[in-house]
């Protein structure tokens, strides 16, 4: 059985890459919405032309990556949602509530101080997790059924 997983949510670090290389051997696949901010943010103008307005700027921009968007997490089996410590994601808890109406299995990732914030996302969420090696370590499992190294079944 193999996972086709979206990782959406906060570009600023390198999040995705340590869930990627932890989970070299694992039958995978990684989909995730363009990292490059200004990429991002320009998108629309650069193909679409120039807006001087800005709201309309941020909107081609954000018509132009949803198709990728709704693309990526249409496919996928699991879509992991992370929520940086620096900025608020808007567009993860969008990502998240998209995910949650198509039914898809979700993972959140995000620091204990936003638990709170984010309760609601948290609640239509099957795993939450405070690591990417906690992301790995579910993924693992989902595919292999095997615990962590050290760790066992609790005793009945």
């Amino acid at each position: 059985m193999g996972l086709n997983i979206y990782l959406s949510g906060e570009i600023h670090t390198d999040w995705r890459e340590q869930i990627v290389e932890g989970a070299a051997g694992l039958d995978v696949t990684f989909n995730a919405p363009v990292t490059d901010h200004a990429a991002s943010d320009d998108c629309g103008v650069a193909i679409l032309g120039a807006e001087p307005n800005k709201y309309w700027h941020d909107h081609k921009g954000a018509m132009v990556n949803a198709i990728r968007i709704r693309k990526g997490i249409a496919d996928a089996d699991v879509v992991v949602v992370r929520f940086g410590e620096k900025y608020k994601q808007w567009n993860a808890a969008f990502d998240a509530g998209y995910a949650a109406a198509l039914g898809k299995s979700i993972i959140v990732l995000n620091p204990p101080e936003h638990q709170h914030a984010l309760k609601e996302v948290h609640a239509a969420a099957l795993a939450v997790a405070e690591t990417p090696a906690q992301v790995v370590e579910v993924l693992r499992y989902v595919l292999t059924g095997a615990l962590p190294a050290g760790q066992s079944a609790a005793a009945e």
